[in-house]
């Protein structure tokens, strides 16, 4: 009576955690309601952790000796990541944003194929349908586990450069053929009693060895630029890896936590590669920002750099303004100063909007979030096909941080590693002011063609020194007119 009853809260509360989940997506689809859904689901994740503690009520007597001590472990176990996950959620900067996301979805997939190392090697499955779906598992989340960390080491420079060599993709395929042909011989074996040359749990390590390989050679030689869109791929991996566990553990509200994750981590991962232009195989398997291989187009004119002061004033007495944020706002930490500065130009009558590019930043949707967290209104930002018409007729575009999202030779120069990508028109408009650290190039090493037209003007420094001082020669007018 009692397993009967526990069963039914079970599945009822998967049933609960499964709307939780898909209704919280839902709710993230808008920068509006995206905190809101964020709640959501974390309820639904919490719904589905407290109602797998009843099976406590199902276990075997064989298996009790041990129950509490595993319940103390899974206690323990939930309360250290809670923690630590809670201490950095609230303590991280924006600029370790794209890092958190890339290392956090990497113990994702480590999760999901830890799940599945424990079935093949305890020995748990049952049936040539589940042991082909748990090596599947185990495949997908180790790929995902070390691509992910060689993202993370990227994005934090520990990495900087693509690592590249002769003959990489031919052994990438070679790894990749030798874990597929290991995981054909583990389940082959084991579907044959376990009959095998080598112990069959060294070669389930064997298998998960390439696995972990194959994350690494994939990952290496990816170019910085393309990051979101990695991320974006092992975010999908690793919803797949974790609906085939809740498939082996047989889970409902796993498998559709998993099922949904992996399908918006793949729809985001296809519409991010369409605002580059590139297919996902082009990402992985090209040598996109290799700049050795791109032929030097010799730049006419040169960049000429101008006073913040006066490019704030400039903008004060513009009818228009739009403006185009970028990774170096966020290492600036300079959001909230730069809606200081909007809030004056709007008091002015100044019409100002916010373009946001697809893959501006590092991580999917960072801008995005970058200008909430200064309280940047909604019906300010708008993404790339609202408001790259309006460019031709806008008097000032202002570029801070971005550099391959605004850089004409995307259009015009096919020797470019960017050529074809859609780009925000930035040099459309009638004057563009860039806030740049410094004459270097941006984070994919390319040349950027927009500095040198003859429109745009180049305002060096830091960005938060560089609005502080556009504020101030703005509010000096007022000042002055009073």
């Amino acid at each position: 009576m009692l397993v009967t009853l526990v069963h039914l809260i079970t599945g009822a509360a998967d049933l609960a955690a499964a709307f939780l989940f898909m209704y919280g997506l839902k709710r993230m689809s808008s920068p509006v309601s995206a905190p809101s859904g964020i709640r959501v689901a974390g309820i639904g994740m919490l719904v589905a952790v407290l109602a797998n503690f009843l099976q406590v009520f199902t276990v075997d007597a064989a298996a009790k000796p041990h129950l509490w001590v595993n319940i103390i472990l899974a206690v323990v176990a939930l309360s250290l990541g809670a923690s630590v996950a809670w201490f950095k959620g609230r303590t991280v900067a924006m600029t370790e944003m794209p890092q958190m996301v890339a290392i956090y979805n990497g113990l994702g997939g480590g999760a999901a194929g830890a799940i599945a190392g424990v079935e093949l090697l305890g020995n748990k499955t049952h049936g040539l349908t589940q042991l082909i779906v748990t090596l599947l598992g185990g495949l997908i989340g180790a790929i995902s586990l070390s691509g992910s960390v060689i993202a993370w080491a990227k994005l934090d420079e520990i990495l900087k450069k693509p690592m590249r060599f002769k003959g990489q993709r031919y052994l990438n395929a070679l790894v990749f053929l030798a874990a597929i042909a290991v995981a054909g011989y583990i389940a082959f074996s084991v579907d044959n009693g376990g009959v095998t040359l080598l112990p069959i749990q060294s070669v389930i390590w064997i298998f998960f060895g390439l696995t972990l390989l194959i994350g690494i050679l994939m990952t290496l030689p990816i170019g910085g630029a393309d990051m979101p869109v990695v991320i974006s791929i092992y975010n999908a991996a690793t919803g797949l890896a974790v609906g085939f566990d809740g498939y082996i553990i047989q889970d409902p509200a796993l498998m559709i936590a998993g099922m949904v994750v992996g399908a918006a981590g793949t729809l985001l991962t296809l519409l991010m590669a369409k605002a580059m232009n590139r297919s996902v195989s082009n990402v992985l398997f090209s040598d996109f920002g290799d700049v050795s291989k791109q032929k030097k187009s010799k730049m006419t004119g040169s960049e000429k750099p101008v006073e913040a002061s006066d490019a704030g004033i400039f903008m004060r007495y513009a009818a228009s303004v739009i403006i185009i944020p970028g990774y170096g706002l966020a290492v600036a930490q300079a959001q909230e100063k730069l809606y200081e500065f909007v809030k004056l130009l709007l008091a002015a009558g100044v019409k100002v909007r916010f373009a946001i590019h697809p893959v501006a930043g590092r991580m999917p949707g960072q801008m995005d979030v970058l200008l909430a967290e200064a309280g940047v209104p909604y019906d300010l930002i708008f993404q790339l096909e609202d408001v790259n018409d309006d460019f031709a007729t806008t008097d000032v575009a202002l570029v801070i941080g971005a550099n391959d999202v605004v850089n004409p030779a995307a259009r015009t120069d096919k020797s470019s590693p960017i050529y074809g990508m859609p780009i925000l028109n930035a040099d459309k408009a009638k004057r563009v002011y860039v806030v740049k650290r410094g004459q270097g190039k941006g984070y994919s090493g390319i040349e950027n063609q927009l500095f040198y037209e003859d429109n745009c003007d180049m305002v060096y420094g830091d960005a938060q020194a560089v609005l502080v001082k556009m504020i101030e020669s703005v509010r000096g007018l007022g000042a002055a007119a009073a």
